[in-house]
């Protein structure tokens, strides 16, 4: 008997087996001869970038220094500017408050008596208040009071800025009212011109309440009393009593 094959052998004999193959190393590359030659960097273009950015840097750090030093400089004017003109704006404020104040006292109002009495006219500050007790229209005494602002109630001990009296009395009658106070030494006594009218001025105390100035001057067949109640108002009556006219 034959022996029986493998359906699976091969009839041809043992298949072989496979051989690793070893890797071939690639060929270099032989530079074309139509290729340029590689080009090196130029020292040159390294040098000038050196410099080119010292050169930034020191323009960057001198002008940040510049700008650091203007600011600074500029802060330090605008405080000596603005403390200069805070200086002077106070000074002008001051001066026109002055210059105010000083117009507001202007003798720039007149007063005007009765014209049967005289006419006594004088200035007095503009501000100040006028208020006619006693208008003398039917005769008698004439009263008006005088004072900054407006006239509180007329009283003996109240403070007036100015006391107006055109009374039916003698000048040598209504001196001699003044007369225990002289002699006491509550009162000086000097002798005035009033619009060219030989008169008396008072200086001190009337009372316990009123410490002041008065003049006393004739006006026809009348007797005047002008009379300021305070010191206070010494300034304003010495300017006011310069100023009186009236009709002879």
């Amino acid at each position: 008997m034959y022996p029986q094959q493998s359906p699976f052998s091969n009839p041809t004999g043992p298949v072989p087996t496979s051989q690793p193959v070893a890797p071939q190393s690639p060929m270099p590359q032989q530079p074309s001869p139509l290729s340029p030659p590689p080009v090196k960097p130029s020292k040159k273009w390294f040098i000038l970038t050196i410099v080119l950015g010292a050169t930034t840097l020191v323009a960057l750090g001198l002008g940040g220094w510049a700008l650091y030093t203007y600011m600074q400089e500029k802060a330090a004017i605008d405080t000596t500017v603005a403390s200069a003109e805070a200086e002077v704006r106070r000074d002008v404020v001051a001066e026109y408050e002055d210059k105010f104040l000083e117009f507001q006292k202007l003798p720039n109002a007149t007063f005007v008596g009765p014209d049967d009495y005289g006419r006594l006219t004088f200035e007095y500050p503009r501000f100040w208040s006028v208020y006619v007790a006693k208008d003398a229209v039917r005769g008698g005494d004439y009263e008006a009071y005088l004072n900054p602002g407006s006239v509180p109630p007329v009283s003996d001990a109240a403070q007036l800025g100015l006391r107006v009296l055109i009374e039916d009395e003698s000048f040598e009658r209504v001196i001699s009212t003044y007369q225990r106070l002289v002699e006491d030494g509550d009162l000086t006594t000097k002798t005035v011109s009033i619009n060219d009218e030989t008169s008396t001025r008072f200086d001190g105390n009337f009372s316990d309440d009123i410490r002041g100035s008065a003049v006393v001057f004739r006006i026809r067949d009348k007797t005047v009393t002008i009379r300021t109640d305070a010191q206070t108002f010494r300034a304003d009556f010495d300017k006011l009593i310069g100023t009186i006219d009236f009709n002879r």
